[in-house]
């Protein structure tokens, strides 16, 4: 293992690198360790952009290319450890296998891994149902690499389909479809062989299944329904209160606050006390 960082990030490259040079369980593939692999740590967008010379996208905060056994990641943005693991993830995947496989696989399954199915992914996905975008599979790698706005959710699709390929074989499980992967088979006789349909069947079946799972009803309950309500409740409050600043301004003309007593008048004046009524 590899690191290459600039020298304020060197501790931090040598831990990731530590880390990556561990063996560790995969999805589908068992215990593997990712073998030799160069892991470069650049400090901000702008030496990202020069490294991947634009090819990647903006908003991204890693980037693997299997073939070179190179991990480029940026220390400024998002959870170091999981982009590594997400990465890793891409490396992992190219060394089992041996066919082509689409873009939505390769991420999605990458995403799976490196655990990035959580709340928010789910109510991105929910939202995404909502709002009717659920793309076919054959549209979903335009998307991953689209804006930023679009590949959240892109991302949340293509873990849902990768999760589903799992779910439709009798193994529950993504390992047989990666085992016939792994002796070169073509990616959609391989899906056909495990799922029992074929690779249309299987995204109309995705997209039914998504849109059944990720309804109106499941955002609501996921706690989406709130967040609009309290996002409604305090852009009302600021239409409000700036629809009161001139009352407001108003009631203050002509009003005279008196001065306050004498504090030592007021002491004074005040009868004292008996201590014999003290208890």
């Amino acid at each position: 293992m590899t690191a290459v960082a600039w020298a304020p990030q060197i501790g931090m490259a040598t831990a990731l690198a530590e880390t990556a040079d561990q063996s560790s369980e995969w999805p589908g593939l068992g215990r593997r360790s990712p073998g030799a692999i160069r892991l470069i740590l650049v400090p901000d967008d702008a030496r990202y952009r020069r490294f991947t010379r634009g090819r990647a996208p903006a908003w991204g905060a890693g980037i693997a290319v299997p073939s070179a056994r190179t991990i480029l990641l940026r220390s400024d943005v998002g959870d170091l450890q999981r982009t590594l693991r997400h990465e890793l993830a891409h490396v992992v995947l190219h060394d089992a296998i041996r066919s082509r496989v689409p873009l939505w696989f390769d991420e999605g399954y990458a995403a799976w891994a490196a655990g990035e199915w959580d709340r928010l992914a789910a109510l991105a996905l929910n939202l995404t149902v909502v709002r009717g975008a659920v793309p076919e599979l054959s549209g979903l790698d335009r998307e991953l690499r689209g804006s930023a706005a679009d590949a959240g959710p892109a991302y949340a699709l293509a873990t849902s389909a990768v999760a589903r390929l799992a779910e439709r074989n009798p193994t529950r499980t993504i390992a047989p479809l990666l085992d016939r992967l792994a002796r070169g088979e073509d990616f959609d006789a391989a899906v056909a062989a495990t799922t029992g349909l074929t690779i249309g069947q299987f995204s109309d079946d995705w997209v039914g299944t998504v849109r059944r799972r990720y309804g109106f009803i499941t955002w609501a309950a996921a706690g989406g329904i709130w967040g609009v309500v309290a996002t409604l409740v305090l852009a009302f409050a600021g239409v409000r209160r700036r629809a009161d600043e001139p009352r407001r301004a108003a009631l203050d003309v002509g009003w005279t606050i008196p001065a306050e007593p004498d504090a030592l008048a007021e002491d004074e004046a005040s009868p004292e006390l008996d201590p014999g009524h003290l208890q």
